[in-house]
């Protein structure tokens, strides 16, 4: 699936006081009525419990100059918003600015995906911004040709 191009989102939870982000492109939408999208989470890494436990989340939709808050939700080092700007909206996951967009979701479900589940998120706010995305593909950062 490398030879699959992507954009890049972090998707982001609340449980409680506590922020949690990942990197993510296991990411769809999946029906306009209701409006829902769905978020692939590793059953074995350290999101899953964040994400079940917050029980919503928000897909952040990065650009090219966002690359470094890929890096920073995708390798070791700190998961939460700690020292990052965000707002929210209305289940409290952070909300990234300057973004190409964003979802703010609530979760109806979550499937057995494999070594994933599947958490199916209803979008309850969104918002759209501008500029390039941030593209994955074979193993590597890209961006559209001008």
């Amino acid at each position: 699936m490398g030879a699959f191009a992507t954009g890049v989102t972090v998707a982001s939870t609340r449980v409680g006081d506590q922020t949690w982000g990942m990197t993510a492109n296991g990411i769809t939408s999946l029906s306009l009525d209701p409006p829902l999208v769905l978020l692939a989470v590793q059953k074995e890494g350290a999101s899953h419990g964040k994400f079940r436990e917050g029980a919503c989340f928000a897909l952040n939709i990065l650009t090219v100059q966002q690359r470094e808050l890929s890096d920073r939700f995708a390798f070791q080092g700190p998961k939460d918003f700690s020292g990052l700007d965000f707002t929210t909206a209305e289940t409290g996951a952070p909300i990234l600015p300057d973004t190409l967009g964003w979802v703010d979701c609530r979760v109806t479900q979550v499937l057995d995906g494999g070594d994933h589940d599947i958490f199916i998120g209803e979008i309850v706010a969104g918002g759209v911004g501008s500029g390039e995305p941030l593209l994955y593909f074979g193993g590597k950062y890209g961006s559209l040709a001008p």
